[in-house]
């Protein structure tokens, strides 16, 4: 418990609740869907024997991966969107803790961080 003799400020905002996705996992997983949409593509077609099926794949590879990642960044974008629409108000309520020789006028001290409780 703090002490009878340090200040505390408490201030209110407006935020906003929203579950955001993560850019990096929608494009990492649509670059590797397009990697497996290449390989699949490019087994079931006939293959030139001077060329070989690794290069070929490797050459498609570089379209299919890079098609995958963009179309993995667009439903990343399209599904923040929506996330936007379903976003909730609420308002904080920020408590600062400290000693009032601390405290300079116009200032705020640093928040004090208090431990999580553990998830029973």
């Amino acid at each position: 418990m703090s002490e009878p003799d340090e200040a505390r400020i408490t201030t209110r905002d407006d935020v906003s609740i929203r579950r955001a996705p993560k850019y990096p996992a929608f494009i990492i997983v649509g670059a590797g869907i397009g990697a497996i949409v290449t390989f699949i593509l490019t087994a079931v077609f006939p293959v030139d024997p001077a060329v070989g099926f690794g290069a070929l794949f490797g050459y498609f590879a570089l379209y299919g991966v890079t098609i995958g990642a963009l179309l993995g960044a667009l439903l990343a974008l399209l599904a923040d969107r929506i996330s936007l629409r379903r976003a909730k108000a609420a308002t904080i309520e920020l408590t600062t803790v400290g000693n009032p020789a601390d405290v300079v006028e116009g200032q705020q001290p640093a928040p004090v961080k208090e431990p999580r409780k553990p998830k029973a």
